[in-house]
């Protein structure tokens, strides 16, 4: 699920650079800099989220995209959004691994 929500977030984050050069007026390598980079790191950290630190670099990205807001003031909202999804996806994740554990013990048990 932390796979996918990084995902749809470098979508997002990659869509807000044309809004961040033609609507708020910020300088087109800072634009791409911000958005695009964000946006790859979202890929790149979503296909490396099977050891267990990268998920703090996960954390630090929904951080990056709320600080979106200072160039383009929705970013705050929208970033905010993400990061509600991104820690929902977290805290579900680590219970459904956690039932799975405790069912393969159960099954070994019986």
């Amino acid at each position: 699920m932390c796979a996918a929500m990084l995902t749809l977030e470098a979508i997002i984050l990659a869509l807000a650079v044309p809004v961040m050069i033609s609507v708020e007026g910020v300088s087109t390598p800072l634009a791409l800099t911000a958005g695009l980079g964000l946006a790859l790191l979202c890929i790149l950290t979503a296909g490396a989220l099977r050891r267990p630190g990268v998920y703090l670099v996960g954390h630090a990205i929904q951080v990056g995209a709320i600080a979106l807001g200072f160039l383009v003031t929705i970013m705050f909202f929208i970033g905010a959004m993400f990061a509600a999804l991104w820690l929902g996806a977290f805290f579900l994740g680590r219970r459904i691994e956690a039932d799975k554990a405790r069912w393969a013990r159960e099954a070994g048990e019986a």
